[in-house]
């Protein structure tokens, strides 16, 4: 009963809206967090051209898990999970209020697709709070994490996003944070400070996803095992693709497609961004 009270509670407090739009974000880089480039000043751009949500849901690409989590603690830590980077990254705090009543709503929305988990230990990881702090400064708006269950097939995140999509009609900012072309064994490292060079086969998969994206045809996307050579390059390992996935379940019949970022990195990476939009 006490559930049901809450979730009462918080749908009542957030009243059906218009669409919220529905994003992908490349992150690339932590140190984008502490920077100020071309990507992050677009971050804070977009921002500013959509209505300032009620909540935001991040899919990072940082958080794998067996099961499906979602982050119900009302402080989320902010979490440094990489190495080797400057004394300055370490100290950046995020400290937006996580929304627990949101987490149970999330849960009972999905539990007859899936069992999720309400968890109290994980937090906002760097594919969350490094791009949110430069749209939302000021973390005046609750942040939950959505994990990735690294057993499902892409097919199986493309529907459960599907479910979600009743968030964007009750003030939800969903983001999926990860890279479309995102290879990190092949980077080019001398030429990561110099934004725009990238390697034939990740500027054509780039290009060619891109072109999937504008025509709707997410299967392709989601079959991209099928993509060849290039996509075994710009896909080595999922998770970093996987929140694309979930942005594009997330689309509307009324949606726009607008890119964002779309500019290769070190050869092997791309921050093309996508933004989904019904206004």
């Amino acid at each position: 009963m006490e559930t049901l009270k809450h979730l009462y509670n918080w749908q009542k407090d957030l009243a059906e809206t218009d669409p919220m739009p529905a994003l992908f974000l490349g992150h690339g880089s932590p140190m984008n967090a502490i920077e100020d480039n071309i990507f992050v000043q677009n971050w804070r751009k977009l921002a500013k051209d959509i209505p300032k949500p009620k909540a935001i849901l991040v899919i990072s690409a940082h958080w794998e898990t067996k099961g499906t989590k979602v982050t119900a603690m009302e402080k989320p830590r902010t979490i440094h999970d990489f190495g080797g980077f400057p004394k300055a990254l370490f100290e950046v705090q995020y400290p937006a209020k996580g929304d627990p009543e949101l987490a149970m709503y999330i849960q009972e929305a999905l539990k007859h697709f899936v069992p999720v988990e309400l968890d109290q230990l994980w937090g906002l990881d760097h594919g969350n709070w490094s791009v949110v702090r430069h749209l939302y400064p000021d973390a005046d708006i609750p942040v939950l994490q959505l994990s990735l269950d690294y057993s499902k097939p892409a097919e199986y995140h493309y529907n459960l996003a599907k479910e979600l999509q009743i968030l964007r009609k009750k003030g939800v900012l969903i983001i999926g944070s990860g890279n479309m072309v995102h290879n990190l064994r092949m980077i080019s490292w001398e030429n990561m400070l110099a934004p725009g060079y990238g390697y034939d086969w990740a500027l054509d998969i780039n290009e060619k996803m891109k072109n999937h994206i504008a025509e709707g045809n997410h299967m392709a996307l989601v079959n991209y095992e099928n993509f060849g050579l290039e996509g075994k390059y710009a896909i080595p390992t999922p998770e970093h693709y996987m929140p694309l996935i979930y942005t594009l379940g997330l689309k509307n019949k009324n949606d726009k497609v607008s890119f964002l970022n779309d500019i290769p990195v070190g050869g092997s990476l791309t921050m093309t961004s996508v933004v989904l939009d019904s206004k």
